[in-house]
């Protein structure tokens, strides 16, 4: 028959002697290379020798030991990991100089004595700034440093075999025994043909069969760290030889990838413009289409840009629908649709009713109703009634949906033109183009011009619906609202290198690090010894890294699995918990017939005829 006892079973009945009394150290000790290398992780002694009076000093080699150690240990990586995160954090938080340098600016003004603070830590220039570049390049070394011997470690591990098992396999946190008739190699045969079956690496060595199983958590482990540092070079890579720009386009025009083609481009560091790829597209129309009713009412259901591009010089011609999130792909650059608008047509003349000019003029909204604003800028061409030369400005507001006089402020009801106004305020003068001196194409500069005055005195300024006029006083000419009102598109153009590896680094960790959690590594041995009685004592026991229920369970499984080809013995006449005969006293003829059966109540168990070993986790378990 079997029995199952734990650690504390066993001190009871005597083998409390066996036991060393240092505790887990001695413990950890007898189980020898059986214990040792279920991780790749080295042993913490990165704290090193701390020198005393009578310890010498480390020295300059001892100290730069001592600081690779502590830079190379997963705590001190997992520190770094935590303050590139925190580093972030202002990142998105405050206003950058790279997308924005005049958000930065109106920061300045606005907040006098925050800026000036924030400008000498490098807030406006986070991922730029050497704090943060220190902390990346530390947890880049960090890392190789943890990743490389560890890998090696792990090499040599797949390169060699389990190790023997320990001399007391009752020591282990699972164990079980019984007694069976099989001869020892015949018990070996069979355990290490199941535990092959089984996925683990199964050999026979010094009396017993060890296998070990999960090798993949440290694989998980690894490849968890390198897709970290992967993901490093592909962000690094990305800043570094990334473009971004944009542009606003209306139907009918088109755009080509040179850099003067851009209203806006910025670019890493290592970026070349000639690596811009060659291609070009054209805005055939934009299709909107928007939820007429109920409390989504205005929100975009069809937010489609059709356009007809190709790729290099001379390639043929192709369409495509982009869409907010679906990009056009072309060459390794991305065109993302990000924006859209309404450009009125006006028709200007001048006080001899001549046709100055006629342009359809973007404005940039400023709700999710397509209330928008802008400025429309007659720069040549245009002379006042003495003949003379003057550039026109005037200030345009303007709504797809306005709700009708008298019904509130001059704001869009819906974003599609069901209702057009365009409001203007005119100026003459000197747009102040010609001074060197950039300018907002979307702003009217007026400090060079002079007002166009209605009757009573103020600024000219009329709301108009699509065909009506404002005339100019004094035959200054005039500027009409025509019926043709274009739409316009924005576009952001990328090139991004390193999205594709970051990517994939990024689901490289996720898989490696769900191997390392739910990846048991794990070591079982079987040994087979022949009793004194010629009965074989069959013992296994499992060893996890950690301790979990799942070792003592998958032991039980393996043991009824061996236990079917190897039974146990009809009769047991040793106790293998405490190694010692129980019978001693019912054989000794002195005893006689009486001492043998009252030895035989006290130390055996009813007849089983084929008992199953039961598993009960034992004394390191109980733990």
């Amino acid at each position: 028959m079997s029995k199952t006892t734990t650690s504390a079973d066993r001190d009871a009945t005597g083998a409390k002697g066996d036991r060393d009394t240092t505790g887990a150290q001695d413990e950890v000790g007898e189980l020898g290379a059986a214990g040792a290398q279920l991780s790749t992780a080295p042993l913490d002694d990165a704290a090193g020798p701390v020198p005393g009076p009578n310890m010498p000093a480390l020295g300059v080699i001892g100290w730069i030991r001592w600081f690779w150690r502590q830079l190379t240990s997963m705590r001190v990586a997992l520190l770094l990991l935590l303050l590139l995160s925190l580093g972030s954090i202002p990142g998105s938080l405050i206003p950058q100089e790279n997308p924005d340098a005049l958000k930065v600016e109106d920061f300045k003004a606005a907040h006098t004595t925050l800026g000036p603070l924030y400008d000498k830590l490098g807030l406006f220039h986070v991922y730029s700034s050497v704090w943060f570049s220190a902390i990346y390049i530390l947890l880049f070394v960090s890392l190789i440093g943890c990743i490389v011997p560890r890998t090696w470690q792990f090499v040599g591990q797949l390169r060699g075999r389990p190790p023997a098992a320990p001399k007391r396999l009752t020591r282990l946190p699972a164990y079980t025994t019984w007694r069976t008739e099989a001869t020892p190699d015949e018990v070996h045969e069979a355990a290490r043909h199941l535990l092959k079956q089984r996925r683990f690496r199964a050999h026979e060595t010094g009396g017993s069969v060890a296998a070990e199983k999960g090798y993949l958590r440290e694989a998980g482990n690894l490849m968890f760290h390198v897709a970290l540092i992967v993901m490093l070079i592909a962000f690094a890579a990305g800043q570094l030889f990334k473009s971004e720009g944009g542009k606003l386009i209306m139907e009918g025009d088109g755009f080509s990838n040179t850099l003067t083609q851009y209203d806006d481009f910025k670019s890493g560091s290592l970026f070349d413009t000639e690596n811009l790829a060659p291609f070009s597209f054209r805005l055939d129309r934009f299709e909107g289409t928007y939820e007429n009713s109920g409390p989504e009412r205005g929100t975009a259901r069809t937010y489609k840009a059709h356009v007809t591009y190709s790729e290099g010089a001379h390639g043929p011609e192709k369409k495509k629908a982009i869409e907010v999130n679906k990009p056009l792909e072309v060459d390794g650059s991305k065109v993302y649709l990000i924006g859209h608008g309404y450009a009125p047509t006006v028709t200007v003349r001048d006080g001899k009713g001549k046709v100055v000019q006629r342009v359809s003029v973007p404005l940039l909204p400023i709700d999710s109703m397509g209330t928008a604003t802008g400025a429309i800028k007659i720069l040549d061409g245009y002379r006042n009634k003495d003949g003379k030369k003057e550039q026109l400005g005037f200030n345009a507001f303007f709504v797809p949906t306005f709700a009708g006089e008298g019904n509130g402020q001059m704001f869009s009801q819906f974003p599609a033109p069901f209702n057009p106004r365009l409001a203007l305020s005119a100026y003459h003068g000197s747009l102040g183009v010609d001074s060197g001196v950039p300018q907002n194409v979307y702003q009217l500069d007026t400090r060079k011009m002079k007002k166009f005055k209605d009757a009573k005195g103020e600024l000219l300024k009329k709301r108009l619906k699509i065909g009506e006029t404002l005339k100019l006083p004094n035959g200054a000419g005039s500027i009409t609202f025509d019926k043709e009102l274009k739409q316009w598109a924005s576009f952001q153009i990328s090139q991004e290198p390193g999205s594709k590896w970051a990517l994939g680094g990024a689901i490289a960790a996720i898989a490696g690090l769900a191997g390392s959690l739910f990846i048991s590594r794990r070591r079982v041995w079987v040994r087979a010894t022949a009793g004194a009685d010629g009965v074989t004592v069959v013992e296994m026991a499992g060893l996890g890294r950690s301790e979990s229920a799942k070792v003592p369970e998958e032991l039980g499984v393996l043991a009824a699995a061996l236990h079917e080809t190897a039974p146990s013995a009809p009769d047991a006449d040793t106790d293998p918990d405490t190694g010692s005969d129980t019978d001693t006293a019912a054989e000794s003829t002195e005893a006689g017939a009486e001492a043998e059966a009252g030895a035989d109540a006290d130390s055996k168990t009813p007849s089983d005829p084929d008992p199953t070993p039961d598993v009960v986790p034992a004394e390191g378990a109980e733990k």
